[in-house]
């Protein structure tokens, strides 16, 4: 957690200074703060324009940044003490088993060096793939540094963009080779570090952990779910996608669907969105990626253990049970207590909103709240308006998003063993 609080400041010192921005001036704390804590927590809400604002050093501050911030401080910091042959100690290793989700301490330093290289292959493999869109349309230099970015900003879930005036990538809406090469990104980084060499090692889904059958289960149903609601609310909407052709119809409302699942990106115009839409963007928001990976939200298998949880109930089961397999308990609970904070939070940041922006819609206004504390980066067009109250507020709830609401309250708690228990007496629900 202070890891993550370390790197924002550093990172807003940096940003905040004349040389990180174009003009040569100096970044207001507020704003550079705000950035900063965005790129850190790899969410990509903007109150400065990206493209514009800031210098090429201020970019590579950014993509710096972004990288932290997607593979996380602890893993990049273990990497480098393995790379200078340093040793690690068994506090470190155990640290790195809790930050990527293992059951085992075995391997770990192994495991940590194959998520490095599988997280820097796939960003050089997406920066190949985009540089022959944009090196012919910037030039070489440029084209090559927009590749990078853009690659490693859509792998880490981060969404900021380099394409100026608040635009994204709406000029790309039906680009195949743009839309295809950051959606993959997007899913790949959103999976979770733990699922591909699960994938790889057993090839086979039944032979697959149950932690990786409900994570590729549960993205396929939000994925093409997503993908078909929204098709169905925009393919009409002239504001939207309804004056293009099949195929862009298609690809937009895909792309949407695999944006909202915290990437930050648009190639449509979100505003001009049917209200159900915008809904349905909250929900997929909400929600997020997978554990253990650069996605945000409460995560799929939480939602996934929720459903779970309702299906044993209706059946009359004493067990939770998927895929032949029964799950723990410990997972039940943090699954409902993630859940229910997560919303209190949001409901907070969202009387706090709305009454500090009070002549911005309603919509709007959850839809920035929502993003921000699901670290996704897509906005209704509210955050560059934001008062300092609602951007303060936005910082602690991006922050809260990223590092996770467990570990912060876990971080200041002890824990304590009773040797009793109260007797049990049930309850009217």
């Amino acid at each position: 957690m202070f890891s993550f609080v370390l790197i924002i400041l550093l990172g807003t010192l940096i940003l905040s200074l004349p040389v990180s921005s174009a003009q040569g001036k100096y970044t207001g704390f507020s704003n550079a703060l705000f950035t900063a804590t965005s790129a850190v927590c790899v969410t990509g809400l903007s109150v400065l324009d990206t493209g514009m604002y800031w210098s090429t050093f201020g970019k590579l501050v950014l993509l710096f940044l972004i990288q932290i911030g997607g593979l996380g401080f602890l893993t990049l910091t273990t990497l480098a003490l393995i790379l200078s042959g340093n040793r690690i100690d068994l506090k470190t290793r155990i640290l790195m088993k809790e930050s990527l989700g293992q059951n085992k301490l075995q391997g770990i330093l192994k495991f940590t060096k194959s998520i490095a290289l599988l997280t820097f292959g796939i960003e050089a493999a997406g920066a190949l793939v985009l540089s022959f869109v944009f090196i012919p349309q910037y030039g070489f230099v440029k084209g090559v540094f927009f590749s990078i970015f853009h690659s490693v900003s859509a792998y880490c879930n981060a969404g900021f963009d380099l394409n100026g005036n608040f635009n994204s990538f709406t000029s790309y809406i039906s680009h195949p080779v743009v839309n295809l090469a950051l959606m993959t990104l997007i899913l790949l980084g959103g999976i979770g570090f733990t699922v591909p060499f699960d994938v790889i090692k057993n090839r086979r889904f039944h032979r697959l952990s149950l932690n990786s059958k409900i994570i590729l289960v549960t993205n396929a149903i939000l994925l093409f779910g997503g993908w078909f609601l929204f098709f169905v609310f925009e393919h009409g909407n002239p504001l939207t996608i309804g004056g293009y052709d099949t195929f862009t119809k298609l690809i937009a409302s895909v792309f949407q669907s695999v944006t909202c699942r915290t990437a930050g990106f648009n190639t449509m115009d979100l505003e001009a969105m049917s209200n159900s839409s915008k809904l349905l963007s909250i929900f997929l928001m909400f929600i997020g990626g997978s554990p253990a990976s650069t996605a945000g939200g409460v995560k799929v298998t939480t939602v996934a253990i929720l459903f779970l949880i309702s299906r044993s109930v209706v059946q009359n089961k004493r067990e939770i049970e998927v895929f032949h397999k029964r799950i723990s308990f410990k997972s039940v609970n943090k699954a409902i207590a993630i859940s229910v904070i997560m919303s209190c939070i949001a409901f907070f940041g969202l009387m706090v909103l709305s009454t500090a922006e009070k002549g911005a819609p309603f919509m709007s206004v959850c839809f920035e709240v929502i993003s921000a504390i699901a670290t996704v980066g897509l906005t209704l067009n509210l955050t560059t308006s934001l008062s300092l109250l609602s951007k303060l507020v936005l910082i602690c709830i991006m922050f809260i998003g990223r590092v996770g609401i467990l570990t912060i309250l876990l971080a200041f708690s002890e824990a304590k063993t009773k040797r009793y228990k109260y007797p049990e007496e049930k309850i009217i629900i």
